[in-house]
């Protein structure tokens, strides 16, 4: 029962940072905190498969330049799957890729 409270927890946090990304950063629109919802579980799921497919060395939660360039990428082609709720050009899927990686540089992730 405790996972899934940090889950739904760890989604919470995430579509709150996209929705204050969206607010603060040029190149990135987000329908809402339901559209950030949807865009957090899609991210967190793109993020998923890219470990899968690749290993953790490429993994999104990596910290270093493979692991920001990838959250990048993930942000950009989550775009394409909810465009009704995610809009991003490449400066603002780098720029949230740079303000996630801070975020959750201070923000445990346990849950990952």
């Amino acid at each position: 029962m405790n996972r899934w409270i940090g889950l739904i927890i760890r989604f919470v946090v995430s579509a709150l940072v996209l929705l204050v990304i969206g607010w603060l950063l040029p190149g990135i629109r987000v329908s809402g905190f339901a559209g950030a919802l949807i865009a957090a579980a899609v991210i967190a799921l793109l993020g998923y498969l890219v470990e899968t497919i690749f290993g953790d060395r490429i993994s999104p939660q990596r910290r270093g330049i493979v692991g920001f360039i990838t959250s990048a990428v993930v942000i950009y082609v989550a775009q394409f799957i909810i465009p009704a709720y995610l809009s991003v050009n490449v400066l603002g899927a780098i720029l949230a890729a740079l303000v996630i990686g801070v975020v959750d540089t201070f923000v445990p992730t346990a849950l990952r």
